[in-house]
């Protein structure tokens, strides 16, 4: 996997010109947000007539308040642009540099190119993260919440550094990894945001309940999920090695995390039995408790209105997972939220099916 050291990191701000403490908090005079370099990007074909592109390198921090640089797309409406920002925050892509959706519109999914169109049909300003890890130094923290949510919400605040007419309103839209980050962002934004000011968040097939969720997977074709799901607890907790619990023959693929992204990294691991895939063939308990610790959302109360979209025939996120464990866990909270199930969509097709209603819940909470 990869393994960088932060000296790496340190030595690429300092060429920024960016202070960072290599043990510390976060230096002052840099900010979360600070865009550190800025370029034309190249957008798929789905979006170059409706907006301009900048591929941006920008500070977001860590789990412990330590900058580090993200990557994304800052995406700018060509037409009846409204001032406002919605943040994308996209679904599984692997662990590589070479999965950044910014850079790799192999990995810039076709769903994710519909939704983002109609959201800047709309007008708005789309802020798209990549998440930490992907195209920077150190290792992607799969699936862990707190990660995403940071670098979403700093994207939001790179995008009003390059342009000062964006309000301080932004919604944050995702998809299954990218809607857990759309939940995390919701829960943290009050503590982590500064004067932006979250109106809503729609999330499409999150992965919630990874403790409900993950037991199932071993032996299915899903498994390449799974696997980056223990590398990125690792990428947050070095008590723990995936070597560990990952089966002999589950080994000798791990080559396919740095090589390939997602497609490649599923077709690695769908066929080994779940004891080829494990050792026991199960997850030990200890490791279940540590991932539900840092991949699940609703632990906390979230900070503006939620839509959540879930297709019933999903083979990734289990429509149960979201029915009857995330929402009812999200209701117990104040804030509202409204429930959309899509008869017979996909993972996938989800997003394509509820992109014009989502624009539609969002335009809603812009005004």
């Amino acid at each position: 996997m990869k393994t960088r050291s932060r000296l790496l990191l340190v030595a690429l701000l300092a060429v920024c010109g960016i202070a960072v403490a290599p043990t510390g908090p976060a230096a002052a005079g840099s900010l979360p947000g600070t865009v550190l370099t800025s370029a034309t990007a190249t957008l798929p074909a789905e979006l170059s007539p409706l907006a301009t592109g900048k591929r941006i390198q920008y500070l977001t921090t860590d789990l412990n308040g330590l900058l580090i640089p993200a990557t994304g797309l800052i995406l700018t409406p060509k037409s009846n642009k409204k001032n406002r920002t919605v943040a994308w925050a996209h679904g599984s892509t692997g662990l590589a540099d070479q999965c950044a959706p910014s850079n790799n519109q192999g990995v810039f999914w076709p769903e994710a190119r519909v939704a983002v169109a109609a959201l800047l049909g709309k007008g708005w300003t789309v802020a798209a993260a990549d998440f930490p890890g992907l195209g920077t130094p150190l290792a992607h923290p799969y699936l862990v919440g707190g990660s995403e949510a940071r670098s979403v919400i700093d994207s939001v605040k790179a995008a009003r550094n390059l342009d000062s007419a964006l309000s301080t309103q932004y919604v944050v839209d995702g998809h299954s990894q990218g809607g857990q980050a759309a939940l995390f962002a919701s829960q943290i934004a009050p503590s982590y945001d500064g004067n932006l000011v979250l109106k809503g968040t729609a999330s499409i097939a999150p992965a919630s309940n990874v403790d409900a969720l993950a037991p199932l997977i071993p032996g299915t074709p899903g498994q390449g999920y799974l696997v980056m799901g223990l590398y990125g607890l690792a990428a947050v907790d070095p008590t723990f090695s995936p070597n560990s619990v990952l089966a002999p023959q589950a080994k000798t693929k791990t080559s396919s995390l740095n090589t390939g992204c997602l497609e490649q990294i599923l077709a690695a691991y769908q066929n080994l039995t779940a004891e080829q895939l494990l050792v026991g063939g199960a997850l030990p308990d200890a490791v279940v408790t540590k991932l539900a610790h840092y991949d699940n959302p609703a632990q906390t109360s979230p900070s503006a209105p939620i839509l959540i979209v879930q297709g019933t025939d999903d083979e990734a996120v289990p429509v149960f997972i979201t029915h009857d464990l995330l929402l009812p866990q999200l209701q117990a909270y104040a804030q509202p939220v409204t429930y959309t199930e899509l008869a017979g969509a996909t993972h996938d097709s989800s997003v394509i099916q509820s992109a014009d209603a989502v624009a539609t819940w969002i335009a809603a909470r812009f005004t």
